[in-house]
């Protein structure tokens, strides 16, 4: 499996080990890392079984303050953005993320803010025999978690939506991990 990790993070892909696939046809990404696995599935041409997408960087229903003001304050005190952006990608859960941090650069956090999802991409996919699955947490603080199912689950083959999960799908508590299927 090909993974691609999120903006500022590296190895987290452990963190979705209950859902990855070990498959030599599969491509997976995280926020960020999901635009990257997007991009290199369509730009693939040898055989790709499954895409998986956790919580894709949805921001096409953000508008162009939100993003002025994200890329504003990540240049002005790039320590602090990424201390509160870790805490909102873990929230609700209590995951420290800091073994995880290798801190991306403005071009990355522009292109993911500006990134727009297009359909006939994930079409282009299915056509071809791709399986797309998204993973959404309902409680996300970093993404526009309803927007991107909106968006995705038509598109999708299926759609996974965690009630109690943030960004990271894990809820505050064990217990409440119960999700949806689209």
């Amino acid at each position: 499996m090909i993974y691609f990790s999120g903006f500022s993070l590296r190895g987290e892909s452990e963190l979705f080990a209950d859902w990855l696939v070990e498959s030599d046809y599969a491509v997976a990404g995280f926020s960020y890392g999901a635009i990257r696995a997007l991009e290199y599935a369509l730009e693939h041409w040898g055989r790709l079984d499954r895409v998986l997408l956790f919580s894709p960087a949805f921001f096409q229903t953000r508008s162009e303050r939100f993003r002025r003001l994200q890329l504003d304050a990540y240049r002005r005190d790039r320590e602090s953005y990424l201390h509160r952006f870790l805490a909102n990608v873990a929230a609700p859960a209590e995951c420290d993320l800091r073994p995880y941090l290798h801190p991306g650069g403005t071009e990355e956090l522009e292109r993911l803010l500006s990134y727009r999802w297009r359909e006939r991409d994930l079409k282009a996919l299915r056509a071809r025999g791709v399986v797309i699955e998204v993973f959404l947490g309902e409680k996300d603080r970093i993404i526009d978690a309803q927007g991107a199912a909106e968006f995705f689950t038509p598109l999708a083959t299926a759609t996974y939506r965690f009630r109690h999960g943030g960004h990271l799908l894990r809820p505050l508590l064990a217990e409440e991990s119960g999700f949806a299927r689209d």
